[in-house]
């Protein structure tokens, strides 16, 4: 296969199945940790007026759901990837990363959180991934 299709191919699938975590975890995370009662997680509108609301164990499950789609998607392109492979995890993270500011510039979450999302949940973990996934190919 030509590489540079490779490579294309292999960040439109770290960042298809990275979502696809990120929206599973999102999506289940009010049935394992419950919002505060009356808050509509289901409509931004709701999270804007309901954030205030939220305690800090409110913000573990958007956190792991950000950490672990970016850890995920950073280790499906590397692991794909013809070359490069840490470049193109990287390049997962990015994306991922310009998501976490738009979000973060559409909802109102307190700084601390703004802070750990931003600086933990998108570049370490795009690192994390391609790592994982080239350690392996090298062991193989």
């Amino acid at each position: 296969m030509n590489p540079i299709f490779k490579n294309v191919l292999a960040v439109v699938a770290g960042i298809l199945i990275g979502g696809l975590v990120n929206m599973s975890i999102i999506m289940m995370s009010s049935s394992i940790i419950p919002p505060p009662e009356g808050i509509d997680v289901t409509t931004v509108e709701g999270l804007k007026e309901g954030m205030q609301h939220f305690k800090p164990i409110n913000f573990l499950m958007p956190f792991l759901a950000h950490a672990l789609g970016v850890l995920v998607g950073a280790f499906i392109a590397a692991k794909i990837a013809a070359k490069q492979k840490m470049t193109l995890a990287f390049l997962v993270g990015v994306f991922f990363l310009l998501g976490g500011i738009a979000n973060v510039m559409m909802l109102p979450s307190p700084m601390w959180f703004n802070l750990i999302d931003l600086l933990f949940a998108y570049l370490p973990m795009a690192w994390i991934g391609g790592k994982l996934a080239v350690n392996k190919s090298n062991k193989i």
